[in-house]
């Protein structure tokens, strides 16, 4: 147990060393080497904005139970059904049908195997929608869970955009979450002001191309007026090409007017409907549509086949930088509403730091002369073991590029403990063995191999607890599960193998002297 063969020494230092150096690019820069790689500080220990955002999904709702009336009219004439009064409203959709045919309306409504009208929700196991009849009018809504589910993907989609939107901007390790069923908290760690975040997050960006004209016969028009002349004008309801086919969008200066505009690109479904939609429209004007807002009208001059394009509207080159992150970045499924802002000065996040780090310079200054007192020789070995389990920690951490937060560096103290108390389960239960043994090597080595059994229990039965807060928890909390995970791994791993390396080198050259005596 106590002896070790010069591969394993090396191994065991290699990794040691390896690990701990990265936890030197929080306090030097080495970027000349490569290295970049830093613990960042949370929202309570560097400042910065939180926002609770609000995902408003009615509008989701909406369309897609409107979705479900032109389905409904086709199953309803193959399965020879006659209806009368079929309207479509904002919460449901109402039509009569005859006795008999309730039945086959049934059969069709609540078919769990094929069924392209009325999905299963086998998570819920319910269905999406859900009817009600009454003097044989027949009334279709969203049922509870179709609603939640709506809800849950608008959500889950929201979040990955807001992902997508923040990091374009450039913000460092933002923390974005989901909270309840239809809000999501956003945390920014060094954004002072975050009034430009909150317009970016705001806006939908629903883009779509569409035709300026006065023809009311094919697809309905819409009045919308124009941002740059503020000259009213009429648009077809037909969407040419929609956001949904943009693969890039980039700020640019236009030589000509000498003004930004976005630049754009399509992939190839998005190329050949621009194509063909200007080819047939020379010398009509395109409206180009952003959240329900007319940004500008330009007159297809000749067709653009080769899926790139150019969005001008009075911008500045900001406005143009951030419709074009927009756009990249993707639609919004429904708009987001700022639901709670709170602001956390720097020095608020000082104080916490200074606290944070007097607490564990104080207990390990503690620790240590306790150590050294008690256990003498070991006791310096406990200490070098110590310093080296942080630094271990503190490179994982850096390697991760973690994010600190204050129930972090609570872990990071709560480690100090767990791999003191491993150090005295070690060294207390070699006292007895010294007790027992007549031999140093004999009874530190069965010292080691009986105390680490109850060191592998207390410190497995804390690991799983903390994988139960990181799983079921939430922000700081999964902070601290992720640091005290990290800790019981490089304390287990120092005293296996650092302390005891250390202590057999204490041990093989004092093979006579008297310890713990």
């Amino acid at each position: 147990m106590l002896n070790f063969s010069k591969t394993k020494i090396l191994t065991i230092y290699i990794i040691f060393f390896i690990i701990s150096f990265f936890s030197i690019s929080n306090f030097f820069n080495l970027k000349k080497i490569q290295i970049d790689n830093r613990i960042n500080l949370g929202l309570d220990l560097k400042g910065g904005s939180y926002l609770l955002l609000e995902v408003d999904s009615t509008s989701l709702e909406k369309k897609r139970l409107q979705s479900k009336a032109v389905p409904i009219k086709k199953k309803l004439n193959e399965n020879n059904i006659k209806y009368d009064n079929f309207k479509v409203s904002e919460k449901e959709i109402k039509f009569d049908i005859n006795n008999n045919s309730l039945d086959k309306f049934e059969a069709f409504f609540n078919n769990k195997k094929e069924n392209n009208i009325n999905i299963f929700l086998s998570k819920y196991n319910a269905f999406e929608l859900d009817y009600l009849e009454e003097n044989n009018s027949i009334k279709v809504f969203l049922s509870k869970y179709g609603s939640i589910n709506i809800k849950e993907a608008a959500v889950d989609q929201s979040i990955e955009i807001v992902r997508r939107r923040i990091d374009e901007v450039g913000t460092k390790e933002p923390s974005i979450l989901k909270r309840g069923n239809n809000r999501i908290l956003v945390e920014l760690p060094g954004i002072k002001n975050p009034d430009r975040i909150k317009d970016l997050l705001g806006k939908t960006a629903e883009l779509s191309f569409r035709l300026v004209t006065d023809d009311k016969s094919e697809f309905g028009i819409e009045k919308y007026l124009l941002q740059d002349t503020q000259e009213e004008i009429s648009v077809s309801k037909r969407i040419i090409l929609s956001g949904e086919n943009l693969i890039d969008a980039q700020p640019k200066y236009d030589n000509t007017n000498n003004e930004p505009i976005v630049a754009f690109s399509l992939d190839r479904l998005g190329s050949q409907k621009f194509g063909k939609a200007t080819t047939k429209n020379i010398g009509k004007k395109i409206a180009i549509i952003l959240d329900g807002e007319a940004i500008s009208a330009p007159v297809i001059r000749d067709s653009i086949t080769g899926g790139k394009g150019t969005i001008s509207g009075n911008f500045n080159f900001q406005s143009a930088t951030d419709l074009a992150l927009l756009l990249r970045s993707g639609a919004l499924p429904t708009p987001l509403f700022v639901v709670e802002e709170r602001t956390v000065g720097p020095d608020l996040g000082k104080d916490s730091i200074k606290a944070g780090v007097i607490s564990l310079i104080v207990g390990f200054i503690l620790v240590i002369f306790f150590m050294l007192f008690k256990y003498k020789y070991f006791g310096l070995v406990a200490n070098i073991t110590l310093i080296s389990n942080l630094l271990m920690l503190l490179g994982v951490l850096t390697i991760l590029e973690a994010t600190l937060t204050l129930p972090g560096i609570a872990g990071i103290i709560l480690t100090v403990g767990m791999a003191v108390d491993a150090n005295v389960l070690v060294y207390e239960r070699i006292k007895e063995e010294v007790r027992k043994e007549n031999s140093n090597i004999q009874a530190f080595d069965q010292g080691f191999k009986r105390s680490i059994i109850t060191i592998l229990d207390a410190n497995i039965t804390t690991l799983i607890a903390a994988i139960i807060l990181f799983i079921f928890g939430s922000g700081p909390i999964k902070g601290f599960a992720v640091t005290l995970s990290i800790g019981l791994i490089t304390t287990l791993f120092s005293v296996y193998y650092i302390s005891r390396h250390l202590t057999s080198l204490v041990v093989f050259r004092n093979k006579e002297k008297k310890f713990f005596t």
